[in-house]
């Protein structure tokens, strides 16, 4: 689990897509006065850009350069811009949380959900605002106005989403520019996009509530079907027009 407060910058030094074990490595080096690996051990989860990946390989913190290794599997591959990196890409780093962390960004996982492209960069002030597009669009769902959204494992607040047109934007303060690598993104690049876990939940829990009420009610249909479902809008409607009628009636 993870705050999407970014902890350190580092920068790629080795991509290798087919290291000793016959998988993909990535080898990541710090700041000479980086404290990231102070507390550090192998098997230890790091957030990379976002991603949730194990530290296979450690150079102690009192090293000259600090570095550290970690795999990245084929799923991840796939699913995130980790691929697309090279010598010298500079990434977002985080440690997992401890019991003891104070919670100042939100729950999370480091489990990517899609990625995004930079649509636009527009200044405000000493503001950006960014602008997204997911490559997977059933995620905007997910996406609400003044809600978290974590892009490339920064937390960050939803200034505006548009479902119709397929995109969203947050801004980033001054603060933020200098300490995030998503301020350096240009438009075209692309971005990993966690969207918040907890609306995940919520939806999960309706669409459980919503099967039970149309099998208990026996609305026609199967549970969860749509002609069901528009049957139990439709009384909510009615109910609500009735309350109102009632009240202007008195």
């Amino acid at each position: 689990m993870f705050t999407g407060l970014v902890e350190e910058i580092g920068e790629v030094s080795e991509l290798n897509p087919q290291d000793a074990t016959g998988g993909t490595s990535l080898t990541i080096s710090l700041p000479a006065a980086s404290t990231l690996l102070s507390d550090a051990q192998l098997g230890d989860s790091i957030a990379v850009n976002g991603v949730c990946l194990t530290a296979t390989s450690l150079t102690p913190a009192a090293d000259p350069k600090p570095s550290f290794t970690v795999g990245i599997a084929p799923e991840t591959l796939r699913l995130t811009n980790l691929g697309g990196l090279s010598q010298g890409s500079r990434v977002n780093l985080e440690r997992a949380v401890r019991a003891d962390t104070r919670m100042g960004g939100h729950f999370v996982q480091g489990h990517v959900d899609t990625t995004a492209a930079v649509e636009s960069v527009t200044p405000d002030g000493n503001a950006l605002t960014f602008r997204f597009r997911p490559e997977a669009q059933d995620m905007l769902r997910y996406i609400v106005f003044k809600g978290y959204v974590t892009i490339d494992g920064t937390s960050l607040t939803v200034t505006k989403v548009d479902d119709a047109a397929g995109w969203f934007e947050v801004m980033l303060i001054a603060y933020t520019q200098e300490k995030v690598v998503v301020a350096g993104k240009k438009p075209g690049d692309t971005v990993n996009i966690e969207v918040d876990v907890l609306a995940k939940y919520a939806e999960k829990s309706m669409q459980g509530y919503m099967s039970a009420k149309v099998g208990g009610a026996g609305v026609g249909g199967e549970p969860g079907s749509e002609p069901a479902l528009k049957s139990i809008v439709e009384k909510m409607v009615q109910n609500v027009v009735a309350q109102a009628m009632g009240a202007h009636s008195a």
